[in-house]
């Protein structure tokens, strides 16, 4: 078996590896999902630190999403002005020096994932297991 040192002109298949679904169907493959260059802990409610219950706001150039594993978690923007309830199926966009704090709403788990670009939140970027299907 020859190999072409040109990656351009190597296909998958010349590659040895499997076309994706999309190149089957002739079509071009999805973007690429954003990846978070920084993500927290998982948190719960006892383990949520007192600087996220209070007023606190991100870098400038910085977004955040709020992902909420288990439970329900108020999510309150100062300015302009909001307040809405996050779960597992809502997660929250933290705008760049957005003044904000959250709240736990009973027992929960959380984590924030940041962000130097505006990320899609409405796609769902977590890694999954095998066969573990989405929100």
């Amino acid at each position: 078996m020859t190999y072409d040192s040109n990656p351009v002109s190597q296909t998958p298949k010349s590659r040895g590896q499997s076309l994706s679904r999309w190149e089957n169907e002739g079509g071009l493959a999805p973007p690429p999902l954003p990846q978070p260059y920084k993500c927290t802990p998982i948190f719960d409610e006892n383990t949520l630190p007192a600087g996220l219950r209070k007023t606190h706001r991100t870098k400038a150039g910085v977004w955040g999403i709020i992902r909420v594993l288990q439970g329900r978690l108020r999510y309150r923007i100062l300015d302009p002005v909001s307040e809405t309830v996050l779960d597992i199926a809502h997660p929250g966009r933290v705008m760049p020096g957005q003044p904000h704090l959250v709240e736990p709403l009973g027992a929960m788990r959380m984590l924030v994932e940041f962000y130097n670009h505006d990320p899609d939140i409405k796609r769902d970027h977590r890694p999954r297991r095998a066969g573990q299907k989405r929100p």
